[in-house]
Parts: C-alpha cells; sequence; structure tokens
C-alpha cells in the first residue's frame, strides 16, 4: 500500500525525505501540504495514531507560526482549537506529514525514515 506525503515542493526537509522515499524505491502519494492541507478530522486521527503531542504537529520554525504567536497558545489552546488550526494552513503543519494510514512521522530523519517506511 502507498503511503501518503504530505509536503511542500519549496521545503528542503522534505525535498531529502522525497530523494530518499524514491531511492528506497517506497511507493508514496505525494500530496501539495499548503494547497491540500489534511483535514481537521484526519489530522485528528493521524495525531491519535502517532502518540505524539499535538504541539509536535507545529511548524515551530515557519514564518506563519511565528506571526500568529502561537509559541504560547499551543500549550494553553484545546485540542479542537489547534486541530482547527492545523487544518486552516498547510504551513502551520511540521512537514513532511507522512502516514500509511497507521503509522505516522513529523519531519524527516533518515533513520526514523528507515525504521518506519522501508
Amino acid at each position: 500500500m502507498a503511503i501518503t506525503f504530505y509536503s511542500y515542493p519549496k521545503c528542503g526537509t522534505c525535498r531529502k525525505a522525497k530523494k530518499w522515499l524514491e531511492q528506497e524505491e517506497v511507493d508514496f502519494n505525494e500530496i501539495h501540504i499548503v494547497e491540500e492541507p489534511p483535514s481537521k478530522e484526519t489530522l485528528k486521527d493521524l495525531y491519535e495514531k502517532s502518540g505524539l503531542p499535538l504541539k509536535k504537529f507545529f511548524n515551530t520554525s515557519g514564518i506563519k507560526y511565528r506571526e500568529l504567536g502561537l509559541k504560547d497558545k499551543v500549550n494553553t489552546a484545546s485540542e479542537d482549537e489547534l486541530l482547527e488550526l492545523l487544518a486552516s494552513d498547510g504551513m502551520l503543519i511540521k512537514r513532511p506529514l507522512t502516514t500509511d494510514g497507521q503509522k505516522v512521522t513529523l519531519g524527516f530523519k533518515e533513520e526514523t525514515f528507515e525504521d518506519t517506511w522501508k
């Protein structure tokens, strides 16, 4: 089964991850995270399956994150508010966001991809 690879083409980390997937011949469907951000329901599902804190889903080094002053908000907002925020703008989501419907990885670390997607 192909994995879903949410990425942003101008993102260097996404390009590295995509290159790794291609080199390892991993079957994947690439989705432009800004043009087609995952829905609130999809994000909730991925968050629950990932076992990670919801704030890990935020692209904390992004301009949008800083512009919106989310540093403090992510610690006080409800889960619902955070999911709503993430679904509203793909630039707020840590990328690449990679999933097969069961497993989820955020960002790209070769070792993690090796363990999860190979």
